[in-house]
This record gives C-alpha cells, structure tokens and sequence, in this order.
C-alpha cells in the first residue's frame, strides 16, 4: 500500500497564518472504489480564496476544520481508475483534490484536461479559475466599453494581469495597481498596460488623477481596503465595480475603518456586484476556447510564479498573503 503525503490545518489561523498552523503528515492510501479514481498531483494551485476556507467566518465555501487536508485545485494523472468516465494516463484538474500527493475523488469533481491545448498546469491558471474569474469578471460583470478606462487591482497577480490584457482586447484604456517597480514595469513592458500604479511607493490619489483624468469607467476589485476606496472616489458617472476578492481584509482580527462608498456610487449612478466565478460555469467552455486562441495568437501572456515540492505550500501561501508571489502562484509536486 502507497503512503499519501498531505498537509492539514493544524491550528486555525488567528490573523496573517503562520507555519505552525499547518502540519505535514502520511497516511495510507486505500484502495479506491466503485465509481472512484486515484489521482497523482502534479501542479498544485495556491489562491487567496483559501485564506477564507481557513476562518470560521461565513462565506461562499465551507471551513476546514482543524485537521482537514488543506483544500485547494491541482492538475493530475489518473493513476487507478473505477469509472467508464476515466482511464489511467487521463490528465484532469479538480478544485478540491486538496494540498496532498495523491487524492481520491468522483468523476463529479474533476474534468479532463487536453495537454496538446496548452501546459497543463495552466489548467489552474490562465485556462482554470483565474482566467475563467478573469474573463467573466470583466466582461460579464464590468461589461467594458471600447474607450473606457479599467482600473485593476493586484494587476501583476493571476487574475488582475490576464483581466487588463482582456481589457485591453476590447480596446479599453487600462490602468493596474500593483506593489513595487518590478511588477509595474512587467505590466508596462510586457503586458502593454497603458499605466501602472505602485501602491507602494507612490499616491495611488494622485496618480488616478493622473491617469484617469475622465473618471474610472470599470474597476476590477481584488483587494478592496484603501487602494479600493481611492478608486471608488474615482469613479466615472454609469461605472461599474466588480468585486472579485478583499485580499487586504482576508488575516484582519478586526473591522478596518474606511471610505463611506454610498455617496460616490449615488452620485455616479455607478453600479456595484460581487461575483463568483462558479456561477458562470456552464459557460467556461466559451472562455477555454477564446482564452486558448488568445494565447496562440499573442494577445495574453500569462506569467508564473513556480514553487518546487508540495513541503513548501505553507510558506508559499504564506508569501502569497503578504503579496510576495509575482503572476499565478503554483507548487510544483511532481513530474
């Protein structure tokens, strides 16, 4: 019999998580049943969300109890196989199939992967959720304008440098928000954003000034907190938000004060939702699609950030909240 390495929550974390709230521990691996496949982890995706599984706070998705294998997606090859659905050899990806080596799961929980479409471990990245909640989030929720200015947040992270690609497809004037000279040079440079705010050494008020001298037209929001409410006073008259994550409000121990937003989205008749992006999911064969053609012809590039070793996952989540990651964080757990 196999032994499965996995990661659980050991202690739940209390603010920023620390390595002591996760434990490595091996089980066996039993044998699968009826209707059940066996899973190898190859890629493992590591994404804010996660932070929000971590809390007792109510949410979209369940909380892990102290003890559980960490949830997350990942990208895999079927190793044994009980369903007509799957065969061994099969690369799929699944949401939950968790921070661990091997996993058991249903065909209810994983779909097949093509690896002649793109790398497989984009799957989890620029053609998996990140890129569905980039697609759809902008384009279904902002509903971009050919001439209006887009504002993105965390815009060097998974999703915000694939929605100002997208949002720069659809002729739109883009502006991202992201920490440091490094990643602001990459979306200037090589994803061709037409301006880029480091949140970190400059007035993000006096550079939306700048660069959006007519008002914001779509903000994409992936971190909400005071970068969120300098553009909300920014806004443009008819905008529209599009609440994707509050990445700065995820390990806070208390309410933060901030901006009064009623006013602004009054006075601009602007236009607030939050979205999940599982609610578009009988349409992401549309995005698959687009997304791989945009790729092939040049117009997105996406941009990883590896990590080698599924011992490494804590740290590397834990360098993800305080935004040390630099495009799609994704640990590597075997070949």
């Amino acid at each position: 019999m196999s032994v499965n390495k996995q990661i659980i929550m050991k202690t739940r974390p209390e603010g920023m998580p620390k390595l002591e709230n996760f434990e490595i521990i091996e089980n066996n691996i039993p044998d699968i049943r009826h209707g059940e496949v066996l899973i190898k982890i190859l890629w493992l995706s590591l994404d804010p969300y996660m932070r929000g599984r971590m809390s007792k706070a109510k949410s979209y998705a369940a909380s892990l109890n102290e003890g559980d294998v960490i949830i997350g997606g990942a990208v895999g090859r079927v190793i044994k196989s009980e369903t007509n659905e799957y065969k061994e050899g099969d690369i799929v990806e699944g949401f939950t199939l968790g921070w661990q080596a091997y996993a058991i799961t249903t065909p209810a929980s994983i779909r097949k992967i093509n690896p002649d479409l793109a790398p497989i471990q984009t799957a989890v990245g620029v053609l998996g959720m990140p890129g569905m909640t980039a697609f759809f989030g902008l384009l279904y929720v902002g509903k971009p304008i050919p001439g209006d200015t887009v504002v993105v947040s965390a815009a060097s992270g998974a999703v915000g440098q694939l929605v100002g690609q997208i949002a720069k497809i659809a002729g739109c004037h883009v502006v991202g928000i992201a920490g440091g000279k490094e990643k602001c040079d990459f979306l200037l440079n090589t994803l061709n954003f037409d301006a880029a705010i480091d949140y970190k050494n400059q007035n993000v008020d006096n550079m939306l000034d700048k660069y959006c001298p007519n008002g914001v037209n779509v903000y994409f929001d992936n971190v909400g907190g005071s970068i969120t409410d300098s553009v909300i006073n920014k806004l443009a008259n008819y905008a529209r938000v599009a609440v994707c994550g509050v990445i700065s409000q995820y390990n806070l121990t208390a309410p933060e004060p901030g901006l009064r937003t009623h006013r602004a989205i009054l006075t601009n008749q602007a236009t607030t939702e939050g979205f999940l992006v599982f609610q578009f999911a009988q349409k992401y064969h549309i995005a698959i699609e687009r997304m791989a053609k945009w790729i092939k012809e040049g117009k997105i590039i996406y941009k990883e950030d590896v990590v080698e070793g599924l011992e490494n996952a804590p740290d590397a989540f834990i360098g993800l909240m305080n935004g040390k990651n630099f495009g799609k964080l994704l640990i590597k757990v075997s070949e």
